[in-house]
């Protein structure tokens, strides 16, 4: 998924053509081919378990280029990269010679150097915790649950990629894990990053989208009913600003005071820090800050709740 504010995928803005999709998904000479053999020469470990599974953590109520990233996803019926996009919940370097672009040549030796936007893997977590909220909720209160078959043209690392990191994984190979619950990280920090290679159809490769409750009765339930997918609802995220001002620190006593100026009687919710950023009045970059103590905060995180029941 990205990872730690690298760039993360929030959905598509153009749709990949039906060769790019039937190349990604065949042969041994493709650039998702050579990505996984180079990953795997490089990955030691045993194999994953195959109860765990990928997410897709983001937000669903963003928009790009006045369309809803739902509405997007809806049209194209495929989870798109920030390579295709050019939107996401971190960093916007998705370009050629831009960060995003150095750390996928380096970490997949190159395949994707001369690839189109649409073949490029897109980017979530390992949900090993099996948390209802998604491997990485930082990058948004939504997430796309993959089926257990795509761990297969998977690669994983530890930690974010934007880090540069060295220990790499395949579903046939994979101690990141342990390594990952050994550090101890801020909860907002400890996913395994995975990078789905090969496109990911909503139709095909998705178990659930799962939503925020504060989304129920909103345009984004409404959008999300037209994917080819279940839907399902989280526990949610809900915090009070007397809550946050119990940790001025953790990412500034600035997005404290922006959060209680946005906060709706003293209280934040994924649907409220939306319409936030909807409304335009405030970098964006800051009110990612606020997003990450409602996420920090705002949700039981050592909660191993199992999700509702899908819904159609």
């Amino acid at each position: 998924m990205t990872t730690g504010d690298a760039g993360k995928p929030t959905g598509d803005a153009g749709k990949p053509t039906a060769d790019a999709t039937r190349s990604a998904r065949q042969g041994d000479a493709g650039p998702a081919a050579r990505a996984l053999r180079h990953v795997a020469a490089r990955a030691s470990g045993p194999p994953v378990d195959t109860a765990w599974r990928v997410t897709l953590n983001f937000h669903p109520d963003r928009s790009n280029a006045g369309t809803g990233i739902l509405d997007s996803m809806a049209g194209s019926g495929i989870y798109s990269s920030q390579f295709v996009t050019g939107t996401g919940n971190g960093g916007l370097t998705a370009r050629p010679g831009g960060d995003r672009w150095r750390w996928e040549s380096r970490m997949f030796g190159g395949a994707y150097d001369e690839a189109p936007a649409a073949e490029r893997p897109v980017y979530g977590g390992l949900n090993f915790r099996h948390r209802p909220f998604g491997a990485a909720p930082r990058f948004g209160s939504a997430h796309l649950r993959l089926r257990a078959e795509t761990l297969g043209r998977s690669t994983f690392c530890y930690p974010d990629s934007c880090f540069s990191p060295d220990a790499v994984g395949v579903a046939a190979r994979l101690g990141l894990v342990d390594r990952a619950v050994a550090d101890g990280r801020d909860v907002l920090d400890d996913y395994v990053e995975a990078q789905v290679h090969g496109p990911v159809l909503l139709s095909h490769d998705v178990e659930a989208l799962v939503l925020d409750p504060s989304h129920r009765g909103t345009s984004v339930e409404a959008a999300a009913r037209r994917l080819p997918c279940p839907l399902e609802w989280h526990p949610g995220f809900r915090v009070s600003v007397a809550t946050l001002r119990q940790h001025p620190y953790y990412r500034g006593e600035r997005y404290v005071d922006l959060a209680e100026s946005i906060a709706v009687d003293g209280w934040l919710d994924p649907d409220i820090v939306g319409r936030a950023v909807a409304a335009g009045r405030h970098d964006p970059a800051a009110v990612k800050r606020v997003w990450h103590y409602v996420a920090r905060f705002g949700a039981a995180h050592g909660s191993s709740a199992v999700p509702a029941a899908p819904e159609r």
